[in-house]
């Protein structure tokens, strides 16, 4: 997250880059923004996912079990592979996942060792409901940006 509400301004990133080789304002400033842009999106998103009983985490493994067509189920070391997170917080997810019906975790039948997570029906409802309000977050247009 990124926490200041108000950037600091031209004159002052101009103040630091002075003291300091290879800083050059524009680039802070646009980096800022980005930072302040992304962390107020993040933000946006992660209310709608609680008002649907999801976080960003759970919602993003809901979506890559189901963005490979061709398969109906990922191993839950492909999901940590595909996550920027740890794998004992992969772990919980896909537990809690689990708790709420939204996957099934089952024994690989080629690998004992390991274990395959597919949608369950609901888990397929809950991404149809989630998925329409998500894209409309993403495609709102915000301050600082352009519109295509």
């Amino acid at each position: 997250m990124f926490f200041l509400k108000e950037l600091p301004g031209r004159q002052m990133v101009e103040g630091y880059a002075a003291r300091f080789d290879s800083v050059d304002p524009d680039t802070v400033l646009r980096a800022l923004e980005l930072m302040r842009s992304a962390s107020l999106l993040i933000r946006e998103l992660e209310a709608y996912f609680a008002g649907h009983d999801l976080s960003q985490l759970r919602f993003l493994t809901l979506i890559l079990i189901d963005r490979e067509p061709e398969r109906s189920s990922l191993t839950a070391s492909e999901i940590a592979d595909r996550l920027d997170v740890s794998r004992p917080v992969v772990t919980r997810t896909l537990k809690s996942l689990e708790q709420s019906d939204l996957i099934a975790i089952a024994s690989d039948e080629h690998d004992a060792r390991s274990k395959r997570v597919s949608l369950t029906q609901a888990g397929s409802t809950k991404l149809e409901a989630v998925l329409p309000g998500y894209f409309a977050i993403l495609h709102a247009e915000r301050p600082g940006s352009e519109a295509a």
